[in-house]
């Protein structure tokens, strides 16, 4: 089957976690796993993943584009200057997660992310060194056999908070890996392989 093919055809295989939800689906298919170099892109995903933290993965996909209107589409360089008073006002918006702490990390993490980029050049110089460049591709053949976190998101999680970055823990860290395509966990048979 070539990646992306329709819903509707029943001989697909994904990965477990896609069940059948169209809008995971899609994101499986067609951005889960994919390696991504864009630094907006990179902290668009960066922050989802962070407000992701104790939910499930399909509440903020299905929020996104609420978050991408309420974060100016995550420019980075603009949510860095939000005021107090501005991430008040999206605490207020029912379209993400209205959680203070996570809400004020966009701003935290924008800030941080700007660091990085003045000390790497860009973002995504920074975090494939991690891998020297080349995504790290797994060949599991069970949901059950993919990690929660690894020795390479630990190091990830670790670096990042010493940069400032906050809601980046191991585990976020690594379904962030595997989001932006730095690990390729898609099980051997799944047709986003």
């Amino acid at each position: 089957m070539e990646r992306g093919s329709t819903m509707t055809d029943k001989k697909l295989i994904r990965c477990d976690w896609a069940g059948t939800d169209p809008l995971y689906c899609e994101y499986h298919d067609k951005e889960w796993g994919v390696p991504l170099y864009d630094d907006q892109k990179l902290f668009e995903m960066l922050c989802l993943e962070g407000a992701q933290a104790g939910l499930s993965w399909i509440t903020i996909l299905r929020r996104r584009e609420g978050y991408r209107s309420i974060f100016d589409g995550f420019d980075h360089k603009l949510c860095a200057r939000y005021t107090d008073e501005q991430l008040d006002d999206k605490l207020q918006d029912p379209r993400i997660i209205r959680n203070r702490l996570k809400v004020y990390s966009v701003r935290n993490n924008a800030i941080a992310f700007e660091k990085v980029i003045d000390e790497f050049g860009t973002f995504s110089e920074y975090l494939w060194s991690f891998v020297g460049g080349s995504p790290i591709l797994n060949t599991f053949v069970s949901i059950d056999e993919v990690p929660a976190t690894t020795a390479l998101s630990d190091a990830l999680s670790k670096d990042l908070k010493r940069r400032g970055f906050k809601f980046m823990g191991s585990t976020i860290c690594y379904a962030y890996m595997q989001a932006v395509g730095i690990v390729n966990d898609h099980l051997l048979g799944c047709i986003a392989r």
